[in-house]
């Protein structure tokens, strides 16, 4: 929850007010020096802060935190999937499989790679509310990104305090809604059949406002067999009844019919034909129905000069329905087919309060609780042939946590400040099998996890211009119900599963002067118990541990400003791997020092952007990546790769005109290349690969009226 930003200046030279800028800044940062409205532990920096002050919050946190600004009207991309704005994020992976059936994959400096759908291992939040689920299941896709205003990422050891599953903190914050009213609609239409429309509306003033977005998208899919159809809403109203308190409520409505699932393709199938997919995919129907709809209401005050509070409250509901490439129709088997029904609802409160250590420098503590619930009815059928058949599972799904957590955060010196911060997690799931017969007994049963979370970290301000940082901390991730779904056995859940539980580390340095800004971390992370497939297979994985995971490596970004040329470049280097041997899947032997599948040991974006006018932007990346092994005994990996991609926008009008025109096109794969854009680990039918689309252009319009 962000504190009050008025606090007491320090000493009035240019890095004494640099630092008193910081603090305000950092404190507002709670529990974890970074991003925008969530409670989950705290908050990052407030996104209506713009510009200058905002960057400058950014370059003084004690933490790796980038921001991408994201403008619906300018931006010279579709705005379809994240993985068009994290892409060039050190530290990130997020890859577009291809498959609007199994989300993104998206990977923070190696946690969240072993992914076969959704996103785990990294917590996502959207204006505030959690995009993850109590059991550590997370979605990208109901982020809306034609209304979004910037997407924010913390990486290392601070992102701890946001709980369950934060290897990294990803949050999406929704644009506040233009004060008078506005209305924007845009097009666009591309390769395989791509099309888009999306229209939003603004409303009312400061006092009382509000916007109203809706998006839909189409595709036939590069691949066989991988159409799909999505519609989004995203609604925001923002009240302020006074100068100290602002209630925002927010609707999101999500639904995705039908997305085929084309699967992954052996070696021999990605050379024969990527294009392709298995012939089960078409045998058995493979496809995924989602349908998403959650309210959430965001309150802040400030009560006073010291002290802050913020309340949040969500709920929603999900439909999910999956054929799998099987039948299921063993009378042992779960079946072929997920019919899953989810209510889910969270409440979380902080209080931050701003004093005065003896020496006159500023303190500031948070004091918070976040509670989160889920309860869903998972069936499975007989999969006949891509039509439902008989029930071979019914169980009544639970899962909730209950957090406390706490934060100080202290100027020692001038030059000097330290965070610390605790976490106290509880993660209660449970099952309950209502599909009991004589050659199915009764699965039911429960699993409890407690973890605190603690993490210190501090910030020397060496200069005006350069800052170091250096922090530590532990935290946890607990398996998923869909990951403890099915048991090597196949007699019910796996409540075995435990765990993971990881001690990061991270050295780091930020630097800015005379257009000029580079970042640099070093990491190290260490983890036991980590969850890992022990198996895949047609699209159902089960999961076990293996301890002593490693994961370390080092993380570098580089911007300039010279005219309207405007240079970037991004590079990571991890090392992920087994630090102890264990028995992987289907007995094979994993060796100590086999690398972490699904993940690359270098990973760099290079990219060039050029504003010769106030109207033209054009733009061109370079993304590199290296060899990727597919399972745990490395027999198997995707070659290296590197790609072309161009981008072009073009404003007609001026900022004040209405109605204002924009025009953008985005030609990707250049050199139409083939690759894996990502892997399936562990598939036991080595259907690993899922193939990067090819040379692919998209072209849209926009128009804005004021």
């Amino acid at each position: 929850m962000p504190p009050s930003l008025a606090h007491p200046r320090l000493p009035a030279n240019r890095r004494a007010q640099a630092l008193s800028t910081a603090f305000a800044a950092l404190a507002s940062l709670a529990p974890c020096a970074a991003m925008a409205q969530a409670s989950e532990g705290g908050t990052l920096a407030p996104v209506e802060v713009q510009g200058s002050a905002q960057a400058q919050r950014r370059f003084d946190s004690a933490a790796s935190h980038t921001s991408v600004q994201v403008d619906g009207f300018t931006a010279p991309t579709p705005l379809v999937n994240l993985s068009e704005l994290l892409a060039g994020q050190a530290g990130v992976v997020a890859l577009d499989r291809q498959n609007y059936a199994q989300d993104l994959q998206i990977a923070v400096r190696g946690f969240g790679a072993r992914s076969t759908f959704g996103v785990r291992g990294v917590r996502i939040l959207v204006d505030g509310i959690p995009a993850t689920m109590p059991d550590g299941q997370g979605q990208a896709a109901t982020a809306q990104l034609q209304s979004a205003a910037q997407v924010d990422v913390l990486r290392g050891p601070l992102a701890q305090l946001y709980g369950n599953a934060a290897g990294g903190v990803l949050q999406v914050t929704t644009r506040e809604p233009r004060e008078g009213g506005a209305a924007q609609a845009s097009i666009a239409a591309g390769s395989f059949g791509q099309r888009l429309a999306d229209v939003s509306f603004d409303f009312g003033d400061r006092t009382l406002g509000g916007l109203l977005d809706v998006s839909r998208f189409e595709t036939d899919g590069w691949r066989a067999h991988s159409a799909a159809r999505r519609t989004h809403l995203n609604g925001k109203l923002v009240a302020r009844p006074d100068a100290d308190t602002k209630i925002t409520a927010l609707i999101n409505l999500y639904d995705q019919p039908g997305a085929q699932d084309p699967l992954g393709l052996t070696r021999a199938q990605f050379n024969a034909n990527p294009r392709q997919a298995p012939e089960v995919a078409g045998t058995f129907g493979t496809r995924k129905s989602v349908a998403q709809n959650q309210w959430g209401l965001v309150l802040e005050r400030q009560l006073g000069a010291a002290d802050s509070v913020r309340a949040r409250a969500y709920g929603g509901k999900r439909s999910l329905t999956q054929y799998l490439a099987f039948s299921g129709a063993a009378e042992n088997s779960a079946g072929g087919v997920v019919d899953l029904d989810r209510d889910y609802h969270g409440l979380g409160l902080a209080w931050t309060h701003s004093a005065k250590m003896p020496s006159g420098l500023p303190l500031t503590w948070t004091l918070g609780v976040d509670a989160d619930r889920l309860a869903e009815q998972r069936q499975g059928l007989v999969n006949q042939n891509g039509e439902p058949g008989a029930l071979r599972r019914n169980e009544r799904d639970r899962a909730g946590n209950t957090d406390l957590f706490a934060q100080v955060d202290a100027w020692i010196t001038p030059t000097w400040r330290a965070v610390a911060g605790l976490r106290s997690s509880r993660v209660d799931m449970r099952v309950s099998d209502h599909f009991i017969t004589p050659t199915n007994p009764d699965d039911s049963g429960a699993r409890t996890w407690r973890q605190t979370s603690p993490v210190l970290g501090v910030v020397w301000s060496a200069s005006d211009q350069l800052n170091l940082y250096a922090n530590l901390g532990r935290g946890f991730e607990t398996p998923t119900l869909a990951e403890m779904a099915y048991s090597r056995d196949n007699t019910g859940p796996n409540f075995g599963l435990g765990a993971s539980r990881s001690r990061q580390m991270e050295i780091g340095a930020k630097w800015q002067a005379q257009g000029h800004q580079l970042q640099a971390a070093w990491f190290d992370a260490r983890s036991r118990s980590e969850i890992v497939p022990a198996a895949t297979v047609n699209g159902r994985t089960i999961f076990q541990n293996a301890d002593n995971v490693r994961r370390r490596g080092l993380e570098l970004a580089w911007s300039a400003q010279a005219g309207a040329w405007k240079p970037r470049a991004a590079y990571t280097y991890l090392e992920a791997f087994f630090g102890d041997a264990y028995t992987g899947a289907g007995g094979a032997r994993v060796a100590a020092g086999n690398r972490l599948p699904g993940t690359a040991r270098h990973v760099a974006q290079l990219a060039l952007d050029y504003t010769p006018s106030a109207a033209w932007q054009l733009g061109a990346t370079l993304d590199v990546s290296g060899k990727v092994f597919a399972n745990d005994v490395n027999s198997e990996a995707a070659p290296g790769f590197a790609v072309v991609g161009l981008r072009a926008g073009y404003t007609f009008g001026k900022a004040t005109e209405s109605p204002r025109w924009q025009a953008w096109a985005r030609l990707d794969n250049l050199m139409d290349r083939r690759y894996a854009g990502s892997l399936i680990v562990n598939d036991g039918n080595g259907r690993f690969f899922e193939p990067a689309a090819g040379r692919r252009f998209m072209l849209g319009l926009r128009a804005q009226f004021l």
